[in-house]
């Protein structure tokens, strides 16, 4: 009777456990083959971890976007500040940060002088030569920039992008002017172009030892810019008003895909801008802003990894959770890059160039 007690007891306890393991398995979640293809544990797996970071700072980024939607009209070309740090500088680096300003400020005032004493009284010829004066930086970054990337030491396309497409904006400024007529002395063509290779070479050495320094000194070049379109508009725009746009202003301005012309207003949200040119005053006008922009975006290049591009996150990107972008290798300067590929094993540096997808 005792040993028919135990077994039933024992009947029991099973049937008890197996109850148990099944309405365990029926209230299991199902688990995504994409998200737990290697481990049983959503918290043990990187990718999810990342998946879920990624996520939670792309919301973040989305409500800071919404509140820079609305930028400042008007802008101050003589302001020359430091650029802004997410912690205090140290003692050296503040020195540094002077030298390198103080260095830009002198050039950029030599350069000016020169033009002022050529071009006082021929405008369109000094644009023509500021445009292809300002141009050049952007060609100088991403040249260090490819080099970069053919070693693999950085991984930034936003960079490439932004960069691209203010040359692009700085092209067609050079074609205005063109039209004007601001090229047609020899003598103009010769010194504008000659300026352009020795700037080149230079920004290619200074921004390869000091990106802030080379953004601060385009950032300074672009003010000029602001301040003699800006000067010239209020000088003239009267007569301005009367005379008709160049055919080239009005297609880059108001005809075809303007993807470009959206992707070197880092400050603004896409589609925010949309010139209407009538005349020749409103070319100047928005030639005008647009150099105001160029140097909105220098200035917040002068914080290393603090520029973006404002396609980057579209609406669809914080709906659907498809995928996301792994930390990206990156480095500030020749030196540190040369110091990160040395220092960095190689397998962390092939990690950091590839692209999370939806199949795992």
């Amino acid at each position: 009777m005792a040993a028919a007690s135990l077994s039933s007891s024992s009947s029991a306890v099973f049937t008890i456990s197996s109850s148990l393991k099944t309405r365990r398995h029926l209230t299991k979640t199902p688990q995504n083959p994409f998200l737990f293809k290697h481990s049983s544990s959503p918290t043990s797996h990187p990718f999810l971890l990342s998946r879920k970071l990624c996520r939670v700072q792309a919301t973040i980024l989305r409500e800071d976007e919404e509140k820079k939607v609305a930028v400042e009209e008007s802008f101050q070309p003589k302001t020359v500040q430091g650029p802004p740090r997410s912690s205090s500088p140290s003692g050296l680096e503040t020195w540094a940060i002077k030298l390198e300003q103080s260095v830009n400020v002198f050039l950029t005032d030599s350069v000016i002088k020169i033009l002022d004493t050529l071009y006082h009284d021929r405008d369109y010829a000094r644009f023509f030569v500021l445009e292809t004066i300002a141009r050049v930086p952007y060609f100088a970054f991403m040249s260090v920039l490819h080099m970069y990337e053919s070693f693999g030491w950085w991984r930034r396309a936003d960079y490439l992008k932004v960069h691209f497409a203010e040359s692009w904006n700085e092209m067609h400024h050079l074609l205005i002017m063109e039209e004007l007529g601001g090229n047609s002395w020899w003598f103009d063509r010769f010194l504008a172009q000659h300026i352009a290779i020795f700037y080149y070479f230079m920004t290619v050495l200074m921004y390869a030892l000091s990106p802030r320094m080379a953004y601060h000194f385009s950032e300074c070049v672009e003010s000029h810019a602001f301040a003699t379109y800006d000067k010239f508009i209020k000088a003239r725009g009267d007569d301005l008003k009367k005379m008709p746009a160049p055919e080239v202003a009005v297609k880059y301005y108001t005809e075809g895909d303007l993807y470009l012309f959206d992707e070197f207003q880092t400050s603004r949200a896409p589609h925010s801008r949309r010139p209407k040119i009538e005349n020749l005053y409103d070319v100047f006008l928005n030639v005008r802003d647009d150099e105001a922009e160029h140097c909105k975006t220098m200035k917040a290049c002068q914080t290393h990894g603090n520029l973006r591009s404002p396609h980057s996150y579209p609406e669809d990107a914080f709906e659907d959770d498809t995928g996301c972008d792994l930390p990206q290798a990156d480095c500030e300067g020749i030196v540190d890059c040369i110091k990160k590929s040395v220092t960095s094993p190689p397998s962390n540096q092939k990690q950091n160039t590839v692209y999370i997808s939806g199949d795992g």
